[in-house]
C-alpha cells in the first residue's frame, strides 16, 4: 500500500512536471520560432552559394563553410533554448557578472591576444578555424545592464531617475569605448542605438533623449574634424557620398554590391547561379555583403521574402515588449529589438547603397559564430519574457 502510495504520487508528479513542460512549450511564440528557422535555413543556402565556388578553386572542401555555419546553428539553437527556459527574472542577480565578462573579453581583444581581421582588432583566434568576437556577446550584456537599472524605478519615480540614467551610461560607455579603440564603428553604433531606443521606453526624462542625441552629433563632429577615424573608415564614408569617385579602391566593395543585387532583377539568377557571386566580386560575401546573394541569386522577390521575415522578427519582439509582466522584461525586449532591427537596417542598406558600409552582419542570415551565438540569446531572450509574460507564471 505504502509502496503503491509512493509510486503514484511519484508518477503524479510526474506528470504535472510533464504537462508543465508542454504547457511551456505551447506559449512559445511560434511564429517568432518559425520566422528565424526560416533565416537559418536560407542564411545556409546563401552561405554555401557565396563559398563553394572558393572553395573549390582552392582546393579545400567545397561545403566546408555550410558546415561550420550549420555547426553554429546548432550550438546557437541550444543556447537559445537554453535561455528560453531559464527565468529570465532571475537575470538580474548573474547581470554584473555578465558585464564584467563582457568588459574582460573586450579588453583581452586589445592585449596580444587579438587579432586584427579586415581591418578590425576585435578578434580572439582559438586555432582550428574558430574564431571569438567579444563585442557580440558585449550587446547581450549592454541589454541585460541597462534592462537590469532602468527598469527598477526607486520609489515615488514612475522611470529612471538622474542617477540610473547616469549609472547606465558610463557603465555602457566602457565596452562602447573598448570597442571603438578596436576600431568597431558599426557595433558602436548598434550600442548607441540600443541605449538610446531603452531608455525611450523606459521613461526617462526626454530631455536625456535630446541631450544624447545633440551631444552624439556633437561627438561625431568631433571625431571627423580631429581626424580620429582611421583611413579604412573615412574611405568608406568618402566612398558612401560618391562611390564613383575612387571605383577600384574604397568605392569598389559598395559598387560591386549594387551590382550583385541590381543583376537579379525581379526573381533572381537562380540559387548557386550567381555570376557575380561565383566570380567573387564581392568581398566577404557569406558575412558582411550575404544580402547580395540573395540578391542576385533570389531577385527582389527573395530579398523581399528575406526582410519580411526579419520584419516578423522585429514585429513580435515588439509585441513581446508591450505584454511583458515586467519592465525588466519590457525592456529586454526593447533592446533585443533596437539590436537587431539598426544592424538589419545598416546590413541591407549598405548592400543597396543607401548606408555607408560597416561590417555588421545580417541577423540570423550570415555566417559566423559569434553573431550567430549572440543572435539565438537574444531569440531566446526574446521568448524567455513571451513565455513568462503572465506575472505569477
Amino acid at each position: 500500500m505504502t509502496g503503491s502510495g509512493v509510486g503514484t504520487v511519484e508518477g503524479y508528479a510526474a506528470r504535472r512536471g510533464w504537462r508543465s513542460r508542454v504547457g511551456e512549450l505551447r506559449r512559445l511564440d511560434w511564429p517568432l520560432f518559425v520566422a528565424v528557422l526560416a533565416l537559418s535555413v536560407v542564411g545556409a543556402l546563401l552561405v554555401r552559394s557565396a563559398t563553394f565556388q572558393l572553395l573549390t578553386e582552392q582546393g579545400k572542401d567545397p561545403e566546408g563553410f555550410l558546415k561550420r555555419h550549420i555547426l553554429n546553428l546548432v550550438i546557437g539553437f541550444v543556447l537559445g533554448g537554453v535561455v528560453t527556459v531559464l527565468d529570465y527574472r532571475l537575470l538580474r542577480a548573474y547581470v554584473p557578472i555578465l558585464y564584467a565578462v563582457a568588459c574582460v573579453g573586450l579588453v583581452a581583444v586589445l592585449s596580444p591576444l587579438g587579432e586584427t581581421i579586415n581591418g578590425s582588432h576585435s578578434w580572439i583566434v582559438l586555432g582550428g578555424g574558430f574564431q571569438v568576437q567579444p563585442s557580440e556577446f558585449a550587446k547581450v550584456g549592454l541589454v541585460v545592464l541597462l534592462a537590469m537599472i532602468m527598469g527598477e524605478p526607486r520609489d515615488g519615480e514612475i522611470g529612471p531617475g538622474r542617477r540610473d540614467v547616469l549609472l547606465a551610461l558610463v557603465l555602457a560607455g566602457v565596452p562602447a569605448v573598448l570597442i571603438m579603440l578596436q576600431p568597431d564603428l558599426g557595433t558602436t553604433l548598434v550600442f548607441i542605438a540600443v541605449v538610446l531606443g531603452m531608455l525611450a521606453i523606459s521613461g526617462a526624462q526626454k530631455r536625456w533623449l535630446f541631450g544624447l542625441v545633440g551631444g552624439g552629433l556633437a561627438a561625431a563632429a568631433a571625431v571627423w574634424f580631429f581626424g580620429l577615424l582611421e583611413d579604412y573608415q573615412i574611405a568608406r564614408f568618402t566612398a558612401f557620398l560618391d562611390p564613383e569617385a575612387d571605383p577600384r579602391g574604397a568605392g569598389y566593395n559598395a559598387q560591386q554590391a549594387r551590382i550583385a543585387v541590381g543583376s537579379g532583377g525581379g526573381f533572381g539568377k537562380g540559387l548557386f547561379q550567381g555570376e557575380q557571386t561565383g566570380g567573387h566580386f564581392v568581398p566577404e560575401q557569406q558575412t558582411d555583403f550575404i544580402f547580395t546573394v540573395a540578391g542576385e541569386e533570389l531577385g527582389f522577390v527573395g530579398g523581399a521574402m528575406i526582410v519580411a521575415l526579419l520584419g516578423v522578427v522585429l514585429w513580435r519582439g515588439l509585441r513581446i515588449a508591450t505584454q511583458a509582466a515586467d519592465l525588466f522584461g519590457t525592456l529586454v525586449a526593447t533592446g533585443v529589438v533596437c539590436w537587431l532591427g539598426f544592424q538589419t537596417f545598416q546590413n541591407v542598406g549598405m548592400s543597396i547603397g543607401i548606408m555607408p558600409i560597416t561590417g555588421l552582419p545580417l541577423p540570423f542570415v550570415s555566417y559566423g559564430g559569434s553573431a550567430t551565438f549572440a543572435n539565438m540569446i537574444a531569440f531566446g531572450l526574446l521568448q524567455a519574457v513571451h513565455v513568462r509574460r503572465r506575472a505569477f507564471d
